[in-house]
């Protein structure tokens, strides 16, 4: 399958080369299985949809904040479709070398696995004591991780950033490997970055519902 353009823009991310900053909103064709996400970088913005660049552009959005707002989000899934949170959106690269997490076989029924089956594809479930971490092909096929500790109550024991560290040993060393952290989930988002990940952007998935592809009000 080939790749979706937008991952040739994350993989650019990743080296610190980012789209110009100059207020205006890139279209791209939606990603596959369904869905399709608006995204934020610095002062430009991204959106997948199978909705036309004309209508797209017609609602302006910029590269500023605009292509987040509600109202935007709300016009590319249509009345019916499924909006996503908005995640700050995190880069780091693979460790590689022995993997320090073993397969969890059983744990595919956990919510946050679920999840990931339902957005992300070729989902694989590492743990141990300290919790679970998914790693899969995410947002326009790039590399993404997520992880969920077992007891939240433990915050302040670096089990999130050890786990996080482990975790990066599960992909080849210096591949880009990404993450999607809701922005109010403080202890998540300082774990991400204490271990080393960095912000490149936001991210909104979108699983649209709409009666037609006709240009809109």
């Amino acid at each position: 399958m080939p790749s979706h353009p937008l991952l040739r823009l994350y993989l650019d991310a990743a080296d610190g080369i980012f789209p110009p900053v100059d207020g205006g909103v890139t279209v791209l064709p939606p990603l596959a299985g369904g869905l399709e996400c608006s995204v934020a970088f610095t002062g430009h913005a991204v959106v997948a949809t199978a909705v036309s660049a004309d209508d797209v552009q017609g609602r302006k959005p910029d590269g500023y904040g605009g292509s987040m707002a509600p109202d935007f989000l709300r016009f590319l899934a249509g009345s019916a479709g499924w909006i996503g949170v908005i995640d700050a959106t995190l880069v780091s690269r693979g460790t590689g070398g022995t993997a320090r997490l073993a397969p969890l076989d059983d744990a595919y029924g956990h919510p946050r696995i679920r999840y990931a089956l339902d957005v992300r594809t070729d989902v694989k479930v590492f743990g141990d004591e300290r919790g679970l971490v998914a790693v899969a092909g995410g947002l326009a096929g790039r590399t993404e991780l997520s992880i969920e500790l077992n007891d939240v109550g433990e915050g302040g024991r670096g089990y999130g950033r050890s786990l996080i560290a482990d975790a990066l040993t599960l992909v080849p060393e210096g591949e880009p490997v990404f993450a999607a952290v809701s922005p109010g989930n403080a202890r998540s988002l300082r774990a991400f970055l204490a271990s080393g990940f960095v912000p490149v952007g936001s991210e909104c998935l979108i699983r649209p519902a709409r009666d037609a592809l006709t240009s809109h009000p």
